[in-house]
């Protein structure tokens, strides 16, 4: 049946669509701002893909909080992108892909807004084993923790990235790569998160009355 005219259109599905048309002076003006120094715009980019698992969801209206005492990774690359929510809106993010990562003492957070109050969700995983992720896929906000790369390229077109699988971005855009990616005390701030395999050692999750993000 037709819709009404009335009806809200249906919200875009795959944020990475709005890559298209974008120039790279905007991608390169993107990744000099989004965050302070160059190491940590190159570490911005520590775990995101365009790939089969690139946002190709819609994602919510607020960001959450992830942190972690190291994390470790192979085959990194990262340009910068849009994430679009299912309200139309959208925000800027680092896109970045890691083919395999172990993270030490994982903390992930979200704060909620509910009608009696505020409330946390809390994921741990981590403690004793790390946890353990394949073509892992974030969009990334923010970043702070202390980086050590091998073999780092920066400043290359995001087309020709390739030492990450599925990491490539428009053509002329400011792309960044690295063979190894290590993060020490690091915090992030991300819109969404995708992995083609996660094994999280010692789960824990609990939902908490009032603000107890991971920082």
């Amino acid at each position: 049946m037709p819709k009404a005219p009335e009806e809200v259109p249906e919200a875009p599905r795959d944020a990475s669509g709005t890559n298209e048309g974008r120039g790279g002076t905007r991608w390169r003006r993107f990744a000099l701002v989004a965050v302070p120094g160059l190491v940590a715009a190159a570490v911005l980019g520590g775990m995101t893909t365009q790939g089969l698992l690139a946002a190709s969801f819609a994602v919510s209206g607020d960001s959450f909080k992830m942190s972690a005492d190291r994390l470790s990774g192979t085959g990194f690359s990262q340009y910068g992108d849009v994430a679009s929510s299912v309200d139309g809106s959208a925000r800027p993010v680092g896109l970045s892909t890691v083919d395999s990562a172990e993270l030490e003492n994982l903390c992930m957070s979200s704060l909620w807004d509910l009608p009696i109050g505020e409330a946390t969700l809390v994921i741990t995983a981590g403690a004793d084993t790390p946890v353990e992720g394949t073509s892992m896929v974030i969009d990334i906000e923010q970043l702070q923790g202390n980086a050590e790369f091998g073999a780092i390229e920066i400043g290359r077109d995001a087309s020709t990235l390739d030492k990450a699988d599925g990491g490539q971005g428009p053509a002329g855009g400011f792309g960044l790569q690295a063979d190894t990616i290590t993060v020490s005390e690091m915090e992030m701030t991300s819109w969404a998160v995708s992995s083609g395999s996660l094994r999280l050692s010692g789960l824990g999750l609990a939902i908490r009355p009032g603000n107890h993000e991971c920082f």
